[in-house]
């Protein structure tokens, strides 16, 4: 498991902002080759990351890069050059624009042949962007498509353009549609990740001036199960890593619950009152989520 509370969208076209996002606070840095890059500079953008990927010291980050769709021209090189010239230094390949299980399997055998011509001891993990409607449909079987699958990202932005939204509608901002508009998608893509034992992630929020909007986002996707959000710019981090981690009053409740449990079952009780409420196994698995959640951050 991978602490993904934030994970930073930063342009592989950009030495600078590259530079930059080495020191920051994110849980996952990724370089991008995909949307942020023009065209006629993806090849040179390639070996920015390359080159940054091995020369910045990324501390204890999750260093990825997210590739071209698998539809253009550019993805198959993208995989071979990065892993073969940095493999050692990544940890994740973004997948974009996944449509069906056979895309992530695809991935999947190509890297397995360049880490055995390579001989590279640790194999590198794949995360995938749910932002088609036909990627939708088969979320259950895409998130169970590869052992190399660490996570499952719900890209809104992308994702109302197949749908047919207006895109001034994605960042859930205009009072157009009552509640939450990515309530039952962001639902499907939390059921399918933690179903196959994966993370699910919430994807960019556009307007990084407006920090109200986007933790009033975090916090929605954290309360469906969501482990953590992008983040297009720095000073979305800290919002992202504080909704996403666990208070130190709930990890301490949490410690309490658990210790109070195995005392109750030592004894042959299976359930116990704790602040005038039944506790049971059910409840103790959350307890257990936070507990673990709170030894990945260091709490």
């Amino acid at each position: 498991m991978r602490l993904r509370r934030s994970e930073l969208s930063t342009p592989a076209s950009s030495e600078r902002m590259m530079e930059k996002a080495a020191t920051c606070s994110a849980d996952l840095v990724f370089l991008d080759l995909e949307d942020s890059v023009a065209p006629n500079e993806k090849v040179a953008a390639r070996a920015r990351a390359i080159h940054a990927l091995k020369s910045l010291d990324w501390g204890k980050k999750t260093r990825a890069v997210r590739i071209n769709d698998l539809e253009t021209e550019y993805a198959y090189q993208d995989i071979i050059s990065i892993v073969e010239e940095a493999g050692e230094h990544l940890d994740i390949i973004i997948i974009p624009k996944v449509k069906a299980a056979r895309d992530v399997w695809w991935v999947d055998v190509l890297l397995s042949q360049i880490e055995k011509r390579l001989g590279l001891a640790r194999r590198i993990g794949l995360e995938v962007l749910i932002e088609e409607v036909e990627a939708m449909l088969t979320v259950e079987e895409i998130a169970r498509a590869s052992s190399r699958l660490e996570a499952i990202i719900f890209g809104h932005i992308d994702y109302s353009a197949s749908q047919g939204i207006d895109a001034r509608l994605a960042g859930n901002d205009l009072d157009i549609y009552p509640g939450d508009l990515w309530h039952y998608a962001r639902n499907r893509v939390i059921i399918a990740a933690r179903a196959a034992s994966i993370n699910a992630i919430d994807g960019p929020y556009l307007d990084f001036k407006n920090p109200d909007g986007y933790r009033r986002e975090c916090v929605r996707s954290k309360a469906l199960g969501m482990a953590g959000k992008w983040a297009i710019h720095p000073s979305q981090l800290d919002i992202a890593n504080e909704v996403f981690s666990p208070t130190a009053a709930e990890v301490a409740r949490a410690r309490a619950i658990e210790a109070l449990y195995s005392e109750a079952q030592a004894s042959g009780q299976g359930a116990v009152a704790f602040e005038g409420k039944l506790i049971d196994v059910a409840v103790v698995r959350s307890a257990r989520n936070i507990i673990q959640q709170a030894a990945l951050i260091g709490m």
